[in-house]
């Protein structure tokens, strides 16, 4: 069984995914988890995976992430749901390869030993604040709705 917790998730800074992203780095995929609240602007690229999906969606987010190298999840905050998503993510991914499932990636390498699952810190409450208006790294982004909301 795993030793990682929600308490000791790595976590991934806003300036360091944006600058990731600017540089067209491959291999990254960013999970969004909000339900209702995606509304208003997310990350340009992401896959919106509601924690209200997580149940039937996550065996099939494992094996088709299975060679990407960098999963980010977040959240509105990144304090409860996109840390357990993380963490339920790297669960279900333990419990596939345990069993088999999921071989080797693409490249020869081990899945587990491969592929690095962090936590967007801040969430996309600190992202939009920084770079909700830049269209290079956020989409469908709704100024009015997070300046009432936050």
């Amino acid at each position: 069984m795993s030793t990682v917790t929600v308490a000791n998730l790595p976590r991934i800074s806003g300036e360091k995914l944006a600058a990731l992203l600017r540089a067209k780095t491959p291999g990254i995929t960013i999970i969004d988890v909000r339900g209702n609240d995606y509304i208003g602007g997310h990350i340009l690229g992401c896959m919106n995976v509601p924690t209200s999906t997580h149940d039937h969606r996550m065996p099939e987010l494992v094996r088709t992430l299975r060679n990407q190298n960098t999963i980010v999840f977040h959240c509105a905050l990144s304090q409860q749901r996109g840390p357990s998503s993380a963490l339920r993510y790297l669960r279900e991914r333990e419990r596939m390869s345990a069993r088999g499932e999921l071989g080797i990636r693409e490249d020869g390498k081990d899945l587990e030993k491969a592929q690095r699952v962090v936590v967007l810190d801040g969430g996309f409450e600190k992202w939009q604040a920084a770079y909700g208006s830049d269209p290079e790294l956020t989409e469908a982004y709704v100024k009015d709705l997070w300046d009432e909301n936050f």
